[in-house]
């Protein structure tokens, strides 16, 4: 199935309460788990690292690592705990991921991302996709990627998911390799062009509805990663705009008071509050006492009654 609008997988930000917040803002888009590496699903506590709730479906979730046979393992379990597709990241820059040989580093190699993507493929029945960069350090955008493509598509993978900047391994932190290289979108188009059976989806800098539907007009599915997470709102349009299903008003208050019943949920399972409204803090972009809201938000963890804090929080601020 090609999604044609999805929210990137993101450290630190796209866990299972961050994607239950989201899916009440869109009900169409393709979610993504925080990466996650082959090795902590097979040897790690599984039923806590890969739990989540049904309603967050379609639910993908992204894979960090180069053994095909810990990958083939992985995969395995992740059919059997349900999610909709799996995704192999070979694109995050980080010194750390490039010292486990995974990540960006990976498009220097792709007869081994391709031997992986195999090794996935013939233990799942799920889609097993890749998101990549359109090229790392001194590769040659057009030869290199055209190659990377090729090799990898001939392994069984169908989808890619290519933002559209370089990797430099060397030199930039991850957050400056998601700004300073330039973006290179017509590079993208360029790929779909000369590989037409492919799934192709565009990712990288991408701010609005608007810029997804032009994009669109040249490529599968288009990803967006932190404007979706720092102004989720924009959640809101997708599934009226980009599926053409009937719009259906959003308020604010509405999305919060829907929350009650999972928060209180959560809370009785001790998870503390503010690993869920941290997630929220982007509802208030604009508002007028956006500050305080997010200050009486963040000191409801240190309340003796968290729910009746936020109940408060929604009758002072929102109701």
């Amino acid at each position: 199935m090609i999604h044609k609008f999805s929210v990137a997988p993101m450290m630190d930000r796209t866990d299972r309460h961050c994607r239950y917040f989201h899916r009440k803002l869109t009900q169409r888009s393709l979610l993504y788990t925080e990466m996650l590496h082959c090795n902590a699903i097979v040897r790690g506590d599984k039923n806590n690292l890969l739990k989540y709730s049904p309603k967050e479906q379609p639910l993908a979730i992204q894979m960090g690592g180069s053994d095909p046979i810990l990958l083939s393992e992985a995969s395995e379990i992740s059919e059997e705990f349900g999610f909709s597709e799996i995704n192999l990241n070979i694109g995050c820059p980080s010194d750390k991921v490039q010292k486990g040989k995974f990540g960006a580093v990976l498009m220097k190699e792709p007869e081994l991302v391709a031997r992986c993507i195999k090794a996935m493929k013939n233990s799942t029945s799920l889609p097993v996709t890749v998101k990549c960069r359109i090229g790392v350090d001194e590769m040659e955008e057009n030869r290199h990627l055209d190659e990377f493509i090729e090799v990898v598509h001939q392994s069984g993978c169908e989808t890619f998911i290519v933002h559209a900047r370089k990797a430099w391994l060397q030199g930039l932190s991850p957050k400056d390799n998601r700004e300073i290289p330039p973006l290179n979108y017509k590079r993208v188009y360029k790929l779909k062009e000369k590989f037409p059976q492919l799934n192709v989806v565009i990712n990288g800098g991408i701010t609005s509805i608007d810029d997804s539907l032009e994009h669109l007009k040249y490529v599968d599915g288009v990803m967006i990663g932190r404007k979706a997470y720092d102004d989720p709102f924009i959640l809101t349009e997708v599934d009226n705009r980009i599926y053409d299903e009937e719009k259906t008003f959003v308020s604010l208050d509405k999305i919060l008071v829907s929350l009650l019943p999972y928060i209180k949920s959560e809370i009785g399972n001790g998870t503390k509050i503010t690993h869920i409204t941290k997630h929220l803090m982007g509802l208030f972009k604009g508002l007028n006492g956006a500050k305080d809201m997010r200050k009486h938000l963040v000191s409801i963890d240190n309340d003796l009654d968290p729910l009746n804090n936020f109940e408060f929080f929604l009758s002072k601020y929102v109701a």
